[in-house]
């Protein structure tokens, strides 16, 4: 961090360049801006390359989610705060379900963030866990490594399951699945700080932005444990869209909706026949 002094922009001319650039937070972006930089010349860069629409997140390295701090880097997806309630929903089944032991798989995990997260939380509550998680871009596998190989667990890099080694198989028993949700005639209406710098395919969900979903739905059901269940994000206007692909899939659907801020997360459990 550097404190203001002569040729160091002063707090006040930063808050009014980030906010003529649109920036909604400007005054925390702008003291987190001062924070990371390591020289004058360091924040005038920083705050250029926001003011030209890099995320904040990708300038400072991290992102907090959850309560906690998650490494993000250039071309990896930043997870949303909204997406919190997907973990907060993890936790409230698990937490349910008798047992101490859990394994967690985190598939499209980008950064890692929903399995950090997740397994934060579940071994605070005392309930060990085996961690595993996948993603096909290189950039996001590199970024989850750093977060989740300190908490033990394993990243591959591949299609969905299929770079999994078979040891899970039917004994998933949450299945973290942050899928590409937005269709794609909808991704030029996107902010152009996730358009523009965020991998596509951690974007685009196809034509009515439930084909990842679908491939996952297909698939689920032999990795789960009886009684595992599968956690995606949806809008509103897929969500019984979404509760069908599931349930066809051979796994009972439910929809969980936060209160706070209307997030939909979609489930499904494998029951037993």
């Amino acid at each position: 961090m550097i404190d203001s002094g002569p040729g160091i922009p002063d707090e006040a001319t930063i808050v009014a360049t980030l906010r003529a650039a649109g920036c909604v937070f400007a005054e925390e972006e702008a003291a987190l801006l001062r924070q990371a930089a390591a020289s004058p010349g360091d924040l005038a860069d920083l705050v250029a390359r926001r003011v030209h629409g890099i995320p904040l997140e990708h300038l400072l390295g991290w992102v907090e989610f959850h309560g906690h701090r998650v490494t993000v880097g250039p071309g990896v997806f930043v997870p949303r705060r909204r997406t919190a309630f997907l973990v907060d929903r993890v936790v409230e089944y698990s937490m349910a379900r008798p047992g101490d032991r859990r394994t967690v798989l985190d598939l499209c995990c980008g950064s890692g963030a929903l399995g950090l997260a997740a397994t934060r939380a579940l071994r605070a509550a005392g309930v060990a866990v085996h961690l595993i998680a996948a993603d096909i871009d290189p950039a996001a596998v590199a970024c989850a490594r750093r977060n989740l190989e300190p908490l033990g667990g394993r990243v591959f890099r591949g299609d969905l399951f299929t770079p999994l080694p078979g040891e899970p198989i039917g004994r998933v028993d949450l299945l973290l699945a942050n899928t590409p949700y937005v269709p794609t005639g909808m991704i030029t209406r996107m902010p152009p700080e996730a358009r523009d710098h965020e991998p596509r395919g951690a974007l685009d969900g196809g034509s009515d932005g439930l084909d990842v979903l679908r491939r996952v739905a297909t698939e689920a059901r032999r990795w789960l444990a009886v009684d595992g269940r599968l956690f995606v994000e949806t809008s509103e206007s897929q969500s019984d869209t979404a509760a069908a692909i599931i349930e066809r899939s051979g796994l009972a659907p439910s929809i969980a909706h936060s209160p706070q801020d209307g997030t939909i997360v979609v489930e499904g459990t494998r029951v037993a026949l």
